[in-house]
């Protein structure tokens, strides 16, 4: 199940607003240029931020998420009419032969277990048409993104229109080998306080290209992501 920050209709409402530089999304248009895809398959779309800026591109966008609380953000944005909009995942998704499916910011680390991963990876190569391609970000374990995930960093206090004043910071809550446990809570100037707890998966390189060659996906590239130097990988990987 998706976490409370997605599926909590309050807490979607607010995945936008404080979050408003998306320039992290920059190289993934990038890479949809680059490759030449006209259809694209955003994988956990979430509030359809990236969609919605291909869709009015011109390119044909397919969002899927098991959030409906982020998809209803999604739908309301304008031009959202351009992008057709899936509830579900890659295990449940209609015929596709897209050119590129992506996965952006943790999509593939909250694949926890190895059977959803295999799962989901099996989903899109299937949604994949031949020769197309999947691109995917994941954290470099070395670089324990994690201790920054702690209030004395991420405490922050936001006027979000339409909402009033909100408080939010991260808790670490655990960390065992390979996976990270953390809670977000949000204080509402109305006096709620909600909370939203969140793991994800850290994968190492090897584990990852060998997933996707399980998956029957050759890795082309792995690259730096822009963004975080040194920080993230970007799998590129076709479907032969």
């Amino acid at each position: 199940m998706p976490d409370a920050a997605f599926t909590d209709p309050r807490l979607a409402a607010l995945y936008d607003p404080l979050d408003p530089d998306r320039s992290d999304l920059d190289v993934y248009a990038a890479l949809v240029d680059e490759l030449g895809a006209r259809t694209v398959l955003d994988v956990g779309c979430g509030t359809g931020t990236f969609a919605v800026l291909l869709a009015r591109r011109g390119v044909d966008v397919v969002g899927v998420d098991p959030a409906a609380a982020s998809l209803d953000v999604a739908r309301a944005k304008p031009d959202a009419d351009r992008v057709r909009w899936v509830h579900g995942d890659a295990t449940t998704l209609p015929p596709l032969a897209v050119d590129l499916a992506v996965m952006t910011g943790n999509v593939a680390q909250v694949l926890v277990a190895d059977d959803d991963w295999a799962a989901t990876l099996r989903g899109l190569h299937a949604a994949v048409r031949p020769g197309g391609h999947l691109v995917l970000e994941t954290r470099v374990p070395a670089r324990e993104a994690w201790r920054d995930w702690v209030r004395e960093r991420t405490w922050s206090r936001d006027d979000v229109p339409g909402v009033g004043v909100v408080e939010t910071w991260t808790d670490l809550l655990d960390v065992s080998p390979g996976l990270v446990t953390f809670r977000s809570t949000y204080a509402f100037a109305d006096g709620t306080v909600l909370a939203s707890d969140s793991t994800l998966r850290f994968r190492e390189h090897d584990e990852v290209a060998g997933s996707l060659a399980d998956a029957g996906l050759t890795v082309v590239e792995v690259r730096d992501a822009p963004d975080r130097p040194g920080r993230e990988w970007v799998f590129v990987a076709r479907r032969d």
